[in-house]
């Protein structure tokens, strides 16, 4: 499946390797993640935004094009849609269209819930949309336990209609988890019995994910397992990166090994502001918002926040260790959210430093997610219905359904 539409290379310096090219920071992300809203129809327990409500703030249509126009003008390769649940705004398919006819690649993540057999059809059609289908779980009792009841069914159906279609290479993503890691032989038969890729991420304590992180995230045991697995894969499993701090076992894991938080990538959000990655959502990562003077791309070039992350950085006590090279310290985001220094060890150091730094941390002291928009009711044992309710007037819409102002499509 093609994502990157022709013409839009960009030229980046030959000499070296990309890693040190890409360490300062580049005119332009390769590609970003573009939160579209916070409305989702699930209450998953690791959701990275802590999603389910809408913002009301959230950008316009036309401001949403505005975007895409720049990202158009800096050559962006492609543009990661997720949310919530991105297919759920009523323009959702109009912004697709218009980032394609701008030659801006899409890939969306999504739940499923929306992908018919009309929309399967409608993506089968295209080159430039790349489809990624999360599921945490290879079985329903694992899945479900994390993502909500009934979304293991509406995984496999949304499978079972791009498959139909004739789509072939969409994504299934999967979170790992100390639950999962075992499935990693039935994720890569799932994938192939559909003629997907199999995409796994590394779970961080980011939105509601912070709230879960010690008791789901893989133990030392599990991470050793997935880094052999994963060499034994090769680039047949994609990972975006997430697992660069395993390399510090030995070889290099496929990628750029390499946090580009701030370089490379970021994240905006359903009202614009720009953080520079999706798993560092908290003032202390904000660089701006697109509504600003100079919209995105005078955040992207020129705010102190990027500037400062694209400048040599010291690496701390870790870049003593052997595995410095291999690993550059870890995860900002890990660290930040389990409350270790950035210059500290990742809290899943292969080399057990963070084990021993976050013994020493009061967990009172330790930075929380910038932003909760929950569900309020709850949800956690069955669906969120997509329609509105019809026995009563809501007090606060928002609160009642993740579809309150859109339309049904």
């Amino acid at each position: 499946m093609t994502v990157a539409p022709p013409g839009s290379e960009r030229t980046i310096a030959p000499a070296g390797r990309l890693v040190d090219h890409f360490q300062h920071g580049l005119d332009a992300p390769i590609c970003l993640t573009w939160e579209l809203t916070y409305a989702c129809n699930l209450a998953c327990v690791h959701c990275l935004s802590s999603s389910g409500r809408r913002d009301p703030r959230e950008l316009t249509t036309a401001e949403c094009k505005a975007v895409i126009d720049e990202l158009e003008r800096m050559q962006v390769f492609y543009v990661n849609i997720g949310g919530g649940e991105p297919t759920v705004r009523s323009d959702f398919w109009e912004l697709v269209d218009y980032a394609t006819a701008h030659r801006v690649g899409v890939k969306f993540s999504t739940n499923g819930v929306k992908i018919t057999p009309a929309v399967a059809d409608r993506l089968a059609a295209s080159d430039y949309v790349d489809v990624q289908l999360s599921l945490d779980g290879a079985t329903a009792e694992v899945n479900d336990a994390v993502r909500g009841a009934g979304s293991y069914a509406t995984a496999l159906r949304a499978m079972d209609n791009l498959a139909a279609a004739g789509f072939r290479g969409f994504k299934i993503s999967v979170v790992m988890t100390r639950h999962n890691v075992s499935q990693l032989d039935a994720f890569k038969a799932l994938a192939d019995r559909y003629d997907a890729q199999l995409r796994l991420t590394r779970l961080r304590p980011s939105g509601r994910g912070a709230d879960v992180w010690h008791e789901l995230h893989p133990t030392g045991e599990q991470q050793r397992e997935l880094y052999h697995w994963l060499v034994d894969q090769g680039e047949d499993v994609l990972t975006g990166d997430s697992f660069f701090h395993l390399s510090a076992y030995g070889e290099q894991l496929p990628g750029l090994n390499l946090c580009g938080a701030g370089r490379v990538v970021c994240l905006i959000d359903p009202v614009g502001d720009v953080y520079a990655c999706p798993f560092a959502i908290h003032d202390a990562f904000l660089a701006g918002n697109v509504r600003d003077t100079g919209g995105f791309t005078r955040v992207w070039r020129d705010s102190p926040l990027f500037l400062d992350l694209r400048s040599p950085q010291t690496g701390g006590a870790c870049t003593q260790c052997s595995a410095f090279d291999a690993c550059q310290g870890g995860c900002m985001a890990a660290k930040f959210f389990t409350g270790l220094p950035l210059d500290g060890p990742d809290p899943e150091c292969v080399k057990g430093h963070g084990v021993t730094a976050l013994s020493a941390i009061d967990p009172t002291g330790v930075p929380r997610p910038t932003g909760d928009h929950s569900h309020t009711g709850p949800v956690r044992q069955a669906p969120v219905p997509l329609g509105m309710p019809t026995t009563r007037r809501p007090e606060r819409f928002c609160d009642e359904s993740p579809l309150t102002g859109l339309e049904q499509g």
